[in-house]
């Protein structure tokens, strides 16, 4: 059925393909970027995806020498500032972020803070709070397939002093282009590579099924837990594959315009809480979560979760699966899915990710005002969260 009313918007010039890279230093000359401050991370400076970056710019009158690798696994209001002082003073005019999730959102957390004038990105926390000013150039190149964050208008951002994560949600967030190249993810590990598709997958699923779901933001979510299904055990299992890593890269990119045209659920509200209270990476704790919040949403989203199992476990076992019956297959199919990657690291319990629970309360108090709770098709009460929490453990 369709919605009486809804929005979609992608404004990101997405650049996919072997050698995307190169395109880079003529996208930001376009867009009249003379010195662009790149952000990454200490390890992507290490281990040369940095360089790699920055060689694309050899003969080009564009000074990339402003680098911050500085930036935590979650992204801090903190750093955020620190680096606005960084942008001022260095007289930069253009943003690129090299990296996964928390780089991103770091990346457009000073963006807010450079377009609006400020000094501190706490001043404009909220849903469309921003009012539209001179855009600062802006190019994220993904380093992970899982966040969707190069495509996406929503920023979370750590507030290490209240131990939370907040929401920045604002079409301003958008990234003027976005590069999925494989060079970038080829040495990804396992483990990381099967947390951040999995997150892709969470995405695609919450995004398919939420209350404000539309035509749109369905086709992207499909298309991508179709892609998800397919590359990533082969991803996880044979990483330098281009093909494979460009498959994971281009699903999470839809999966990401996908919720970024509907929101999600339950298991980013759970998943955010357990990033602020226990410190879970959020791919590990969407892993662990989705088959339990799926099974918390299932008489509701029965019928919802009977179409997702063709697009999870193809065309012969939706055939040859009874109607009434998918839905209960889809979350079978979910879970086996998820458990697979145990070989390789991946924690699918609460107890395995270091979760105690003593931490159950301040968990489900911070779940149930999260703001992505709103959409799921069901709302939980806090003794509902603490539930789902004990059969995730």
């Amino acid at each position: 059925m369709l919605p009486k009313y809804y929005e979609f918007l992608n404004s990101v010039k997405i650049m996919s393909g072997e050698k995307a890279l190169e395109n880079i230093p003529h996208e930001l000359d376009m867009l009249g970027a003379k010195k662009p401050i790149i952000l990454t991370d200490a390890i992507l400076a290490k281990t040369g995806a940095l360089d790699k970056l920055t060689k694309v710019f050899d003969g080009w009158k564009m000074d990339v020498s402003e680098v911050f690798t500085d930036i935590p696994p979650d992204s801090s209001i903190k750093t955020i500032n620190h680096i606005a002082e960084i942008f001022k003073e260095k007289k930069c005019d253009a943003i690129l972020a090299l990296g996964g999730g928390s780089v991103i959102d770091t990346a457009k957390g000073l963006r807010i803070v450079i377009e609006q004038g400020g000094d501190d990105v706490m001043a404009y926390m909220g849903l469309e709070s921003l009012p539209r000013k001179k855009r600062v150039p802006f190019a994220v190149v993904p380093t992970t397939s899982g966040t969707g964050s190069e495509c996406t208008n929503v920023a979370v951002i750590a507030n290490p002093d209240k131990n939370v994560k907040m929401e920045f949600i604002s079409y301003d967030l958008l990234p003027d282009f976005t590069v999925i190249d494989p060079a970038m993810t080829e040495t990804m590990p396992p483990k990381i590579t099967a947390n951040t598709g999995v997150d892709a997958l969470v995405h695609a699923v919450e995004a398919y099924t939420c209350l404000q779901k539309n035509p749109m933001s369905q086709a992207y979510a499909f298309a991508a837990m179709r892609l998800i299904v397919n590359y990533l055990p082969k991803a996880v299992a044979e990483g330098s594959n281009k093909e494979y890593r460009l498959a994971m890269g281009n699903a999470a990119t839809m999966a990401g315009i996908a919720f970024s045209n509907s929101m999600v659920g339950i298991v980013h509200a759970i998943g955010h809480a357990l990033g602020g209270v226990a410190h879970v990476p959020h791919g590990i704790a969407m892993s662990i979560l989705l088959p339990h919040c799926m099974r918390f949403n299932l008489e509701t989203l029965k019928s919802a979760y009977g179409e997702l199992l063709l697009p999870l476990a193809g065309a012969e076992a939706y055939a040859s699966t009874p109607k009434e019956e998918r839905a209960e297959k889809a979350i079978e199919f979910a879970t086996d899915f998820i458990k697979q990657f145990e070989t390789v690291g991946l924690p699918t319990t609460l107890s395995a990710a270091r979760v105690t629970e003593d931490q159950f309360e301040a968990i489900a108090k911070t779940a149930v005002n999260d703001g992505a709770i709103i959409v799921n098709p069901f709302m939980a009460t806090k003794e509902q969260v603490i539930e789902i929490l004990k059969a995730a453990f």
